[in-house]
Formats: structure tokens, C-alpha cells, sequence
């Protein structure tokens, strides 16, 4: 059976000592006996301390975003080494607020996707349709083309480290949540095409996480459909108790 693993986009949010407060609530509430994988994703200003603080808990560190280059004139970029050199073992790459917001594209988040995995990161990646797509009846084919394109040239064994997170763009920050069936449907469809680009095996090993307006309120409900294996959550992992409500959910 596939563990379950919750992970915390804080996105552009928490100074250092905002940073300090939110992981020493989340650590003392958790305890040392989880049953599913918990990650907390702290800008970047904020990784070193927080990975002192969670030294010896469950917890596990990410960052939110890095350059698919190992170093260079990239100002204002991160590479995989210095986020590993701070102890980050997982990166989000290919947000829809990278995708949308500064224009990254497949091809980019491909190499990104290759980079990470080569220096021995864990990614998760992300992919989902706009509001617009959805209503254009074309979920499927949006989705089919960012795993394709983003998983390109990336091997069976890449694949084992590797979470995919599905998140609808008119459900993050907007309130609005897939329903349960919305995001089994695609969770499935996701499923799907892993095993027919690698196997049956490949894809019911993978983890599949639905990310937009995930809350306590609805978080089981969501975690309970058969192939959604957690959550990547947004605003909600901005207070102690309610990510860790999502997390006792999972």
C-alpha cells in the first residue's frame, strides 16, 4: 500500500523567526509517531534553520523551487547543491504559480525535473488545467502533455523519486476545491498514463498528491479516494493546527 505524505508549500510567507514559530508547532504536535510522510517547504531564507529545527522528527525538508543549472551567472537562482547543502532532501518544480506567473514552460521544468533527480533530490512535480481548460472539456490532454513533456527521458528508477501533485489552477488560493470524484478522476487518469509510459508496477508505486484550497474541513474526504496518496498543501500550512489536522486526516 502506498504511505500517504502531506507536505507544506509556504510559498512566499514566514520571516525567520515567523519560520522558527510555525516548525517548532508542527514538530511538537506531531510527536515522533506518524504513520504518513510529512515535508515542509520554507522559502528559501529559511531552510538552514529549519532544518536544524527539525533534526531527529519525521519531518522532512523541501524547498520550493531550483535552477536546473549547477551554477553560473543566474542571479536571484538556487542550485540543487546549496539546497542540499542546507539538508533539503525534496523540491516542488513546476508550480502553477512558476508556470504562470513567470512563464516556465515544459521543456524548463523538464530540466529542472532531470537536474534534481541527477544530484540525488526527491521532486515533486507538479502539474494541472486552468479554469478555462477545465471548461473547455480538455483536463486530460493538458494533463497527458505535462507528464509527458515534464517526464521526458526521465527513467523507471528517476520515477521512484518522484511525487506527483495534481493541482487544479482555479483551486489554488481560490477557495474552490476539486470535489473528491474531480480529483479521483484525474488522480486515476494521472495513474494511467505512468503505466502506459513505464508499467503497471511503476504506477501503482507512485505517489499522487492533490494540491488546491486543501483544508482540515475537506482533507479527509479527499485523502479517503483510492488514488489520491496526500496532499500539498497551501494556506493551510501556515498555522500549526491545521496542518497538523491534515496530516491526523492522512
Amino acid at each position: 500500500m502506498r504511505k500517504k505524505v502531506i507536505a507544506g508549500n509556504w510559498k512566499m510567507n514566514n520571516d525567520l523567526s515567523e519560520s522558527q514559530n510555525l516548525v517548532s508547532g508542527i514538530i511538537s504536535g506531531l510527536g515522533n509517531d506518524t504513520k504518513c510522510d510529512v515535508i515542509v517547504c520554507p522559502p528559501f531564507t529559511s531552510l538552514s534553520e529549519v532544518n536544524t529545527l527539525i533534526k531527529d522528527t519525521p519531518v522532512k525538508l523541501g524547498a520550493q523551487n531550483m535552477h536546473y543549472e549547477d551554477s553560473g551567472a543566474f542571479t536571484g537562482e538556487i542550485s540543487n547543491s546549496m539546497l542540499k547543502s542546507v539538508g533539503c532532501e525534496y523540491v516542488i518544480i513546476g508550480h502553477s504559480e512558476r508556470r504562470t506567473i513567470f512563464g516556465e514552460n515544459d521543456e524548463m521544468i523538464n530540466k529542472k525535473n532531470k537536474k534534481a533527480l541527477e544530484s540525488g533530490l526527491k521532486v515533486i512535480f507538479c502539474i494541472g488545467e486552468s479554469l478555462e481548460q477545465r471548461e473547455e472539456g480538455i483536463t486530460n490532454e493538458v494533463v497527458k502533455k505535462q507528464i509527458v513533456n515534464g517526464l521526458m527521458n526521465v527513467t523507471p528508477d528517476d520515477l521512484m523519486n518522484i511525487i506527483i501533485a495534481y493541482e487544479p489552477v482555479w483551486a489554488i488560493g481560490t477557495g474552490k476545491t476539486a470535489t473528491p470524484e474531480q480529483a479521483q478522476e484525474v488522480h486515476s487518469f494521472i495513474r494511467g498514463q505512468i503505466e502506459n509510459i513505464y508499467s503497471k508496477e511503476s504506477s501503482e508505486n507512485l505517489q499522487i498528491q492533490y494540491g488546491g484550497s486543501v483544508k482540515p474541513e475537506n482533507a479527509a474526504t479527499l485523502l479517503s479516494q483510492p488514488d489520491i496518496d496526500g496532499a500539498l498543501v497551501g494556506g493551510a500550512c501556515l498555522k500549526a493546527d491545521s496542518f497538523l489536522s491534515i496530516i491526523a486526516s492522512a
